[in-house]
């Protein structure tokens, strides 16, 4: 655990989360307890009132908060996660930025803001992962 993890490793590590890659979002950076993540907005992300389907948005959210755990070298699981809806994404993308509030040795915890092309913030998301023993590889 003591190898410096690479923001790139993450990426190529992150590449094997099919559900993401689906979707469409890309990891950004990660690194420190930190994470980027982006999902450029296409129809097939809408819901039926035309609006950014929430599960779309999560789906962001909670790939930068696994990213951002797993930057600390360890496989993380989450045990908890939970998303406010604020207003409307507007613009075709939406960006996710993690960041870490506390991580011990078995539980960490971030917290991840989900803003539009304009910068508002449109969504919060609170993250509780527990830390496993090993270390994650490509």
């Amino acid at each position: 655990m003591g190898d410096k993890i690479t923001s790139d490793a993450l990426k190529t590590f992150f590449r094997r989360d099919l559900f993401a890659e689906f979707v469409g979002i890309e990891l950004l950076d990660a690194e420190g307890g930190r994470a980027k993540a982006r999902l450029r907005l296409k129809d097939h992300h809408r819901n039926s009132i035309g609006l950014i389907q929430g599960g779309a948005i999560f789906t962001l959210a909670d790939l930068a908060f696994a990213a951002a755990v797993h930057s600390r070298g360890q496989i993380a699981v989450a045990i908890h996660c939970s998303i406010s809806y604020l207003k409307a994404a507007k613009g075709d993308l939406i960006l996710a930025e993690a960041d870490e509030v506390s991580c011990g040795p078995k539980i960490a915890v971030y917290t991840v803001r989900i803003t539009d092309t304009s910068g508002e913030v449109i969504s919060l998301f609170e993250g509780m992962a527990y830390r496993k023993k090993e270390s994650w590889k490509l």
